[in-house]
């Protein structure tokens, strides 16, 4: 078909014409114009409005039989000029012989009659993909049409419809075509399409450029809304493609693994996102997903997930990470769809956690007989435990579910559950501390490059978030941290503050206070040291006369230690007193509290075999020192003269005469001290070493660790109780509670009751009154 488009030089006349402005006015006399077509205007001096319609009837037929493919030559710039100039002389004649309204009707009516007439009677007798591509045709010869139509009538848009505000010439011919053939076929043309488009769904080769060029009329035809796109295609478009998956998915369900499922999912969401790029209009896009994800993921949510052999359990179990990933990438578009599957992880994870809660418990229980240390490797062992399967679920967290805050809140939740149950008797916050210790210290069980302790000071720093009594940790880390540093077993002082600069991170600056003031104190105490020895060396006069080293440390930074008035023998006094000389020229406002229960001496046993060098306590050198004296003394001898309890008496003769090294000998001779017992010096001794570590037994500090970490929560919740009622005066019980749990939940979680108790202990001091009409009320009593 030969299309009536103008040729070079006609576009170049046509552009200079219209360059004009169509300033250019034609006088009536000069109206006669011949051209080489034979479409010949008569001379006159008035255009008479049939005559004048007659000759443009001719040129729009003229067009139409060009748009049917009739033969007929194309229009020349000189045609075009003829039917605008009559156009233009029509509209400018003066009253009565001003034609603008007539001509207006005419343009609609021309346009009508050719639809009507061809337009209809073509797609009427077409059906199915033939009629749509028919559809499509006499769109775009519609369209030509206008702009033709519209060249003609151009005078008659510019100053007749603009002055009166009609509907201009395009509004008029869209309009047209919407209500004579759109209104009449578009329920047959998207039942067409949406065939097309389950075929294609099925696997077939459809022709998408039919599909976008049909789909763009429903959008055209809205003249700039999607009113007929939305209601009159997409509505149905959405309902078919929801029971097309909704009867994919009832087969689906029953036949596929859960990883199968959701692949085809997948893959179904990616098709309909291509067939939105390819021929639907991009509005359609978030609710044509919408719907497929509805059809194919939320309705089958719990099902899918829960499959037995192979839902979201199987996949967690079977670490199968590709899985999850598809899993959260499909449920994530859902509102709330994650919830399950985040569900699903905690539970997971809470399973792990205590299955390795009771498989500690269980071989704890079965080495009961066996020796402590044994015992607490397996909880060494434990804690590396609980440390992989964090870094395991973490990276799903992060590779799997994105880094995404509901799965961060469901791990945490599930550590939450299983850290704060605790082993053999011990709670998960003396686990962690001494797992701490056990990697801090010289001669730990775990033997770590500097890197991988940092990296596991890290992971464990992470796990205290997850512990409910940090308080307790902090004390019993401080109490093992006070061991390192006093008898130097810390294997590397870099580490120590690493750990505490974490630990402040996680915790706060109050947290490690007392601990990083321990660290300070033995670099202060070493320089303490140097200077007593500069003294020494320069003052003959002040000679202890054995060596003697003094750690200074500041009381309110370090654990409390019992401190008792032993009886030194004469030698250690000496030492004290010329310390005490030395610290008198450096300060006169501080006093020095001895704690000997820390101190070590090192002396030489004179045996008759050998001399050796016995490395023990300041309480057991005291005792061995007493031997000197006498050579058979009482246990009540002992007792008094070194001014101790009967329990550390108990311990260290134990260490002396009932241990590994038998450097006493008692009467009578069993495994347990009694007060009727005599001790003698053993001068046949002998080791095949000449230098021995004569320990003490251990004290299990547990129970004053959590005796002194009860009277600091006292404290704490007293303080918190007065703080929050001195800013708000009157508050009821409940809310008071709770504010309390809210302030200190921190550090520990404050029981009830407690908080209740110290209520009442705060009314009985006159912090707080009850409000005389309610007693749940308190008043804040300045």
């Amino acid at each position: 078909m030969n299309l009536p488009w103008l040729s070079s030089s006609g576009l170049l006349v046509l552009f200079a014409f219209l360059g004009l402005g169509f300033g250019l006015e034609l006088k009536p006399e000069y109206c006669h114009v011949q051209n080489p077509g034979n479409m010949t205007m008569p001379e006159c001096k008035i255009i008479d409005f049939e005559q004048g319609w007659e000759f443009m009837e001719k040129g729009i037929t003229k067009l139409k039989n060009i748009l049917e493919g009739l033969p007929e030559p194309q229009f020349s710039p000189e045609d075009y000029m003829m039917l605008y100039t009559t156009i233009y002389n029509m509209c400018r004649q003066k009253p009565p012989h001003d034609y603008s309204q007539q001509l207006y009707d005419k343009y609609r009516e021309s346009i009508e009659e050719y639809i009507t007439s061809k337009v209809l009677p073509s797609l009427r007798e077409k059906h199915g993909e033939f009629m749509v591509r028919e559809l499509v045709k006499r769109w775009s010869n519609h369209k030509i049409m206008l702009r033709w139509l519209a060249r003609f009538f151009h005078y008659l848009e510019r100053y007749f419809i603009a002055e009166r505000s009609l509907p201009g010439l395009n509004e008029v011919g869209l309009t047209c075509f919407r209500d004579l053939v759109y209104k009449e076929i578009n329920g047959k043309v998207r039942d067409a399409v949406i065939s097309l488009i389950d075929q294609e769904r099925e696997g077939e080769q459809i022709d998408r450029a039919l599909l976008k060029n049909v789909l763009d009329i429903f959008v055209e035809i809205g003249m700039g809304q999607m009113d007929y796109y939305d209601n009159d295609f997409e509505a149905a478009m959405l309902k078919d493609t929801g029971a097309y998956y909704s009867r994919k998915a009832s087969n689906w369900i029953l036949e596929d693994s859960c990883p199968d499922y959701m692949l085809k999912a997948e893959e179904c969401l990616k098709r309909e996102k291509d067939r939105v790029s390819h021929y639907l209009h991009s509005s359609s896009e978030p609710k044509l997903l919408e719907k497929v994800q509805n059809e194919l993921l939320s309705v089958y949510t719990n099902q899918l997930l829960e499959k037995e052999h192979s839902g979201c359990h199987a996949l967690l179990r079977d670490d199968k990470v590709e899985d999850l990933s598809r899993m959260y990438r499909l449920f994530c578009r859902i509102p709330r769809g994650l919830d399950p599957v985040s569900s699903i992880f905690k539970q997971h994870v809470t399973a792990e956690g205590t299955a390795l809660v009771k498989q500690a418990e269980d071989a704890a229980s079965n080495k009961k007989a066996e020796k402590r240390d044994v015992v607490g490797l397996q909880e060494q062992v434990f804690v590396r435990k609980v440390i992989d399967l964090h870094d395991k679920y973490l990276a799903y967290v992060n590779d799997c579910f994105l880094n995404h805050s509901l799965f961060h809140k469901a791990l945490k939740e599930a550590f939450e559950v299983f850290c704060n149950k605790g082993v053999a008797g011990s709670s998960s916050a003396e686990l962690l501390a001494t797992f701490c210790d056990n990697i801090l210290k010289k001669g730990g069980s775990e033997k770590l490059s500097d890197e991988a302790i940092e990296e596991t000071l890290e992971k464990v720093v992470k796990l205290l978030a997850y512990i409910s009594d940090k308080d307790l940790f902090a004390e019993f880390y401080r109490k093992k941290l006070a061991r390192r540093l006093l008898f130097d077993k810390s294997a590397n002082d870099d580490h120590e503050r690493s750990i505490l600069t974490k630990l402040k991170q996680q915790c706060g600056g109050q947290f490690t206070s007392k601990m990083e003031g321990m660290v300070t104190d033995l670099t202060l105490a070493r320089e303490n040291q140097a200077n007593f020895e500069e003294y020494l060396s320069s003052n003959s006069a002040a000679n202890p006369g054995i060596d003697l080293t003094v750690t200074v440390l500041t009381t309110g930074f370090w654990p409390s230690y019992k401190s008792f008035d032993l009886n030194l023998p004469a030698e250690m006094v000496k030492c004290v007193e010329v310390f005490k000389e030395f610290y008198q020229t450096k300060t006169k406002h501080r006093k020095l509290t001895w704690i000997y229960s820390l101190g070590t001496c090192n002396i030489n046993g004179k045996f008759e075999p050998k001399t050796m060098e016995l490395i023990v306590t300041t309480y057991q050198a005291s005792a061995l020192l007493l031997f000197n004296a006498s050579d058979r003394l009482s246990y009540s001898e002992i007792m008094t003269q070194l001014n101790l309890t009967d329990d550390d008496v108990v311990r260290l003769l134990h260490s002396l005469s009932c241990a590994k090294y038998k450097i006493l000998e008692k009467e009578p001779n069993t495994k347990t001290i009694s007060p009727t017992d005599y001790f003698e010096f053993n001068t046949k001794f002998t080791d095949k070493m000449r230098r021995i570590k004569i320990p003490l037994p251990p004290v299990d500090e547990k129970k004053k660790v959590i005796e002194d970490v009860d009277k600091d929560r006292r404290y704490a919740i007293d303080a918190s109780i007065v703080r929050i009622m001195k800013s708000r005066k009157v508050l009821g019980h409940q809310q008071l509670v709770m504010e309390c749990v809210e302030q200190l939940g921190r550090m520990f979680k404050p029981d009830f009751k407690a908080i209740k108790k110290r209520i009442e202990d705060l009314i009985t001091r006159d912090y707080l009154e009850r409000d005389k009409d309610n007693p749940n009320t308190f008043r804040y009593l300045a």
